[in-house]
């Protein structure tokens, strides 16, 4: 794929998201209660499914939504809440010393610099560039498994991982997508352009995209 085609890429996956179930950490967004929301949704969110976490996150922020209510609350209380989301019991201890960090280290309020972000357990490249992205609008490429694959797939980048594709994408891809490129790739990944036997027979970017690496498909 050409970095030419990516106006008319993003404007077909714009179109078509309307049809997608949204990641939950993008409908958290959007209900705009602010990045502390976006930073404890996305590390509940890490190796879980949208609909699970979707669950934990909803009962989680009925009983506590701030890093005072949560670094208040007992681990073993949020374990309950969280359940079943993978590795409840370690994402427990993660939230609520996440929580105090917070309170402790600035004021009570997320900070909005990468480097500060990295400083919390538990907090990786991922997470942090999502909290600068959709808590802060800043111009982040936040890249998962899905980015990190269709933009191999599709022959952007050539990297090994996905804190490789995020630099290389950097080099790339131009800025007014950073933003945008992790919330249409996450469900697009996870509906049709999936790791195994991908739906490209219904893909409205098959004339594009050079499927490399792809062996089966649908």
């Amino acid at each position: 794929m050409r970095i030419g085609d990516l106006k008319r890429v993003f404007r077909i996956l714009d179109d078509w998201s309307s049809e997608w179930t949204v990641p939950v950490v993008t409908l958290v967004a959007l209900t705009g209660k602010g990045p502390f929301r976006v930073l404890i949704s996305c590390l509940l969110s890490l190796r879980t499914q949208d609909e699970t976490t979707a669950g934990a996150v909803r009962r989680l922020f009925e009983v506590a939504d701030t890093p005072g209510t949560i670094a208040a609350l007992p681990v073993s209380r949020i374990e309950k809440l969280i359940y079943p989301v993978g590795f409840y019991k370690t994402k427990a201890g993660v939230l609520k010393r996440v929580s105090e960090d917070i309170l402790r280290r600035h004021g009570g309020r997320v900070p909005d610099d990468m480097e500060e972000l990295l400083r919390f357990k538990g907090v990786g490249r991922k997470t942090a560039n999502l909290v600068l992205s959709e808590g802060f609008g800043q111009d982040a490429i936040c890249v998962d498994t899905h980015v990190h694959r269709i933009t191999n797939r599709w022959g952007l980048v050539q990297t090994p991982n996905p804190e490789a594709t995020e630099f290389a994408l950097r080099k790339v891809l131009p800025r007014p997508y950073w933003r945008t490129i992790n919330k249409l790739l996450v469900a697009f990944g996870q509906q049709h352009c999936r790791p195994l036997s991908p739906h490209c027979s219904l893909c409205r970017l098959t004339d594009v995209c050079p499927k490399i690496g792809v062996t089966r498909r649908r």
